[in-house]
């Protein structure tokens, strides 16, 4: 939706002849007049021609969709964990971080195809090289990274060829962060209000959570005296995860209100509760006095960073949804940077 599509009664789907106001009172006019005569104004309902919302609902499966998200994630950390094992001596802390990287990618490929419906999709977006499209890019990082997470695991596995295994190693750690984190710019790129006005910070909140992520399934899998690593990163990531996500729904104004609403509401709350729990638990299980509990501990906080993670991403997958079924999400902000913009030419 443009500019063009305010009209100069108001805003698309408000009544002619009444203004539509913004922020936390949207919807409300409650003045009084003189003697306490108040004027008879209705809530504006916001609506759209014929009824329909002014955006597509996006149409992916949510299932798929936000396992994609999930799984891209952990995949990616965990090759930038494999690399650190790798180079620290630290071999089944590696072999549990590239096998779960080059699981993790077979099965975000797997729900991507099925949300397109057959592969040939897939392979389609690789005919072109665009480097102006997420979309585009993001299929040839992913054609690009899941071979070598595969040659990592199979050459560890095997105990052959090492040399090519540590090179794929290497290259699929340098893909990592990117394989981590283009999601957000992905769905950051769309015109779903609850996605783009947290554009600033929606990669660095997917960083966090997929670090969580891969440090979960490492404190999960891994040999407990190797752990370490897995440890400091989950610390990391649970700082920059619920930091971020919080400065990104204190900057996005009335478009932050889907993260607080339906079952989203309750999928993010649980993700703070088992990221921040995770985390601290991940902590508590490195000390010495934990004692012959750490392996318990242990595994009890790297479930508890995968679930949170998974919680993340299927809560904002949710809360862009329900933003795009509701105009006010659309209208009120654009209205209001029209607003800023006619009083800024004014001065």
């Amino acid at each position: 939706m443009s500019g063009s599509d305010v009209t100069r009664n108001g805003v698309e789907g408000a009544r002619p002849g009444r203004d539509a106001m913004t922020g936390a009172r949207t919807g409300r006019r409650r003045r009084r007049r003189g003697g306490g005569e108040r004027a008879m104004v209705p809530d504006v309902e916001f609506s759209s021609y014929y009824g329909k919302p002014i955006l597509n609902r996006p149409t992916w499966k949510p299932l798929d969709v936000a396992g994609y998200l999930c799984l891209g994630g952990l995949a990616g950390a965990s090759s930038l964990l494999a690399a650190g094992g790798h180079v620290t001596g630290r071999p089944g802390l590696a072999r549990a971080a590239k096998l779960g990287a080059a699981g993790a990618i077979s099965l975000s490929l797997a729900a991507l195809v099925h949300d397109l419906g057959r592969p040939a999709r897939f392979l389609h977006m690789l005919r072109v090289f665009k480097p102006t499209s997420p979309l585009n890019l993001g299929s040839w990082l992913l054609a690009s990274y899941a071979p070598l997470t595969m040659a990592a695991a199979a050459a560890d596995v095997a105990g052959r060829h090492r040399i090519v295994g540590g090179a794929a190693t290497a290259g699929a750690a340098a893909l990592g962060p990117a394989v981590a984190t283009y999601t957000a710019v992905l769905l950051s790129d769309t015109a779903v209000p609850s996605w783009h006005e947290g554009h600033r910070e929606m990669p660095f909140v997917f960083a966090g959570s997929a670090a969580t992520a891969a440090a979960g399934l490492a404190l999960t899998c891994a040999p407990l005296r190797e752990a370490g690593p897995a440890r400091r990163m989950a610390l990391l990531g649970a700082g920059l995860e619920l930091g971020a996500f919080q400065l990104m729904k204190r900057r996005m104004g009335l478009a932050a209100e889907p993260y607080e609403l339906g079952k989203q509401r309750w999928q993010l709350r649980s993700a703070e509760v088992l990221t921040a729990g995770g985390a601290a638990l991940a902590a508590y299980a490195g000390r010495d006095g934990a004692g012959g509990r750490a392996r318990l501990l242990t595994a009890t906080a790297g479930t508890a960073l995968l679930a949170g993670s998974a919680a993340l991403r299927f809560g904002v997958f949710h809360a862009g949804v329900a933003s795009a079924e509701d105009p006010k999400y659309t209208v009120v902000p654009q209205r209001e940077r029209l607003e800023a913009r006619a009083r800024s030419d004014g001065h």
